[in-house]
């Protein structure tokens, strides 16, 4: 039976993590920007740009959110609070005992998760999450590789509530997949999947080899925020190289007749983007340039973490050449996140989509270094 000592040492516990949330949430903060919010919204003039008035009213939609939140935990642990003082007033039974330990589980999980939302306060969290899978060397296996990675961040995002827009696809020569870029939209979906950005490494027997030998792939994921509007990048026209081309679906067993495909470099960079999957042309432009934008202020961002030193000890840099983590299907089965330690042994799970472990701890380390 659990005694009401213990229960008063876990509401303790829980009291302090409570107060670690608002720490790392900033209440205060968050109270200035949605007065500050509620005052825009008060701005007749502010609904003439459709835009920026949607960012307004999902900012402090998002904003009220975590302080209803915060308020609700604060209610919660009074409740408990007062239950275990009438526990060790006029003695505890059983079942009762036992309810009010549940209760302070169950607050402990929201407090964790609570908490977890408070490492994503990077200036481009809350945006959609646009990510990049390109195969590397190993041909049809590598290309297989990319198909399942492909299939976890869409499992990902199902289970977290997500939607995915595909953008861009290059089929596998015999299987699998080349290339492809989607979209992965709603709140803080770049401020999580920000974790997966790196080289991924898979070990199995593979289906393609006749000898049933073990072979090693990797697979490369770039991941930027959606930026639909943002003045401190300046792209002139005469910095870019536009090319018109067809499009084709997944498998390649569909093209277009026009040269609705559109893929822009931008020179001084050597950046590339491209998109196939819209309606037209005009479309699939202004899409590829959205990215081009995106993929500018993650390359700032990147380069802004090494200056400042942001992630450096246990958590190698995520850029291409840098393995982030492992898959092992054989002879074992586990799967390693190299910047945390964070290992799984249940690889399927994982395949399925289940990744938070491993962006939780990243986000957790992330917060321990800077």
């Amino acid at each position: 039976m659990i005694l009401v000592d213990e229960l008063k040492t876990k509401l303790r516990q829980a009291q302090k993590a409570f107060e670690d949330c608002k720490a790392a949430i900033n209440v205060e903060e968050l109270e200035k920007k949605l007065k500050a919010f509620t005052i825009a919204q008060e701005d007749s003039n502010l609904y003439k740009d459709a835009k920026k008035a949607q960012e307004v009213l999902s900012g402090a939609k998002h904003i009220e959110k975590q302080l209803l939140a915060v308020q609700g935990l604060k209610s919660k642990l009074g409740e408990i609070g007062e239950f275990i003082e009438l526990l060790e007033s006029e003695g505890a039974s059983e079942d009762l005992t036992n309810e009010v330990n549940l209760s302070l589980n169950l607050l402990q999980a929201e407090l964790d998760a609570l908490y977890i939302a408070s490492l994503l306060s990077g200036e481009y969290d809350t945006k959609n999450a646009i990510l990049s899978l390109h195969a590397g060397a190993g041909g049809t296996e590598a290309q297989d590789w990319v198909q399942m990675l492909y299939r976890l961040y869409k499992m990902y995002a199902a289970n977290n509530g997500f939607n995915v827009e595909e953008l861009d696809y290059l089929a596998g020569d015999e299987a699998g997949i080349k290339s492809v870029t989607f979209r992965v939209a709603g709140i803080n979906a770049y401020g999580y999947l920000k974790a997966e950005k790196g080289v991924h490494r898979l070990v199995r027997i593979s289906p393609f080899d006749s000898n049933a030998r073990r072979h090693t792939s990797f697979a490369s994921l770039e991941v930027m925020p959606e930026i639909e509007y943002d003045t401190s990048v300046d792209i002139k026209d005469e910095d870019l190289k536009i090319d018109t081309y067809r499009s084709s679906g997944a498998g390649g067993q569909h093209v277009n007749k026009t040269e609705s495909a559109v893929r822009i470099t931008h020179l001084p960079s050597g950046i590339v983007t491209q998109c196939q999957n819209g309606r037209s042309q005009i479309q699939n432009r202004e899409t590829a340039f959205k990215m081009l934008v995106s993929k500018l202020i993650e390359k700032r961002i990147s380069e802004n973490q090494e200056k400042a030193g942001a992630i450096s000890g246990e958590l190698k840099k995520i850029e291409w050449g840098s393995q982030i983590r492992s898959y092992v299907f054989q002879p074992y089965t586990m799967v390693k996140d190299h910047r945390t330690n964070a290992e799984n042994t249940d690889v399927a799970s994982v395949m399925n989509g289940k990744i938070e472990g491993f962006i939780f701890e990243y986000l957790r380390k992330s917060r321990v270094v800077n």
